[in-house]
């Protein structure tokens, strides 16, 4: 009898081992088209990125067929590509900052609304990814030049004497920035609103905590992690943007991105555009990973508290 017992239950264990197998070959198979997509048009052309930045560089095909480590030496000891670095940092962190400050209340005003009143604030929010990328960053060209929209309402308005330099220079570039990377930032912050128990800031009030005191407390904590993702996203979209800061910076705004474009589409000198672009990579993983270590610290803070 318990033979009988325990061979049945050995059979039991026997099928579901070979469902979860059969699951598991599955997953694996539904995920081959996806994983071929990622290998083909993300990881074959990094290998292939990486490997050209070691090699020199040839005036008739444009990659030679020695290995050097030139290019890496070149643009780390040289202080003209060092400054664009620190710009291209720059630049990404001040839209991040700025893009963070606009979207929370836009996306804490979403989050409590409802009915038509949230759909409408939504489509707004969302209405800059339906347009392209060129025309918005044209559209800021001639609010922002010396006889623009902006230039034009402040003189008559008496605030400045003369023309504000707004176009191709670092701020001209954040605006434009922090116009396309905006909604990106509200939707990772309305996720985590989204969450929130309302009872919770309700008694905060009724405790007798200020507004100021509350948001502090009790919201920022708990939304902090859509607030880093957001940050990741925007930082590594604007740190490697190209689109941007070449029709609203120019020459005279030269991040990395350009500076890549530049050594490859006008210079033809593959290797140190690949060095460039590879360098401009790692600078945005790097910083990824950072985040992601203070996301988890800020996590483990607001658990303890």
């Amino acid at each position: 009898m318990q033979a009988g017992i325990g061979t049945e239950h050995d059979l039991l264990l026997q099928q579901k081992k070979k469902n979860l197998n059969r699951k598991r070959v599955d997953t694996w198979l539904l995920l081959i088209p996806t994983l071929g997509i990622f290998i083909f048009f993300f990881l074959l052309p990094l290998f292939f990125l990486f490997i050209t930045s070691f090699k020199t560089f040839d005036a008739s095909t444009g990659i030679g067929n020695e290995w050097t480590l030139q290019n890496y030496i070149k643009f780390m000891s040289d202080p003209f590509y060092l400054g664009v670095v620190w710009r291209t940092v720059k630049i990404a962190l001040l839209t991040t900052l700025i893009t963070i400050i606009i979207s929370y209340p836009v996306a804490f005003q979403i989050s409590r609304s409802k009915g038509r009143a949230r759909n409408y604030l939504t489509l707004l929010v969302l209405s800059p990814l339906l347009i392209s990328m060129v025309i918005r960053c044209y559209g800021w060209v001639i609010l922002l030049n010396n006889n623009g929209v902006v230039n034009n309402t402040l003189l008559k308005l008496g605030w400045i004497d003369q023309p504000l330099t707004l176009l191709y220079t670092e701020l001209g570039v954040v605006i434009g920035m922090v116009h396309v990377l905006f909604p990106y930032m509200v939707l990772s912050i309305m996720g985590s609103l989204e969450k929130i128990d309302h009872s919770v800031i309700r008694a905060s009030q009724n405790l007798g905590a200020s507004s100021f005191r509350t948001f502090f407390s009790i919201l920022l904590p708990l939304t902090l992690p859509g607030v880093f993702a957001g940050s990741v996203m925007v930082f590594s979209l604007s740190v490697s943007s190209f689109v941007t800061p070449a029709i609203l910076g120019g020459p005279q705004v030269k991040v990395m991105s350009y500076l890549t474009y530049e050594q490859v589409a006008v210079m033809l000198n593959w290797p140190y555009g690949g060095a460039i672009g590879f360098l401009l990579i790692l600078i945005a993983t790097i910083t990824i990973i950072a985040y992601s270590k203070i996301l988890a610290r800020s996590e483990k803070g607001v658990a303890i508290q």
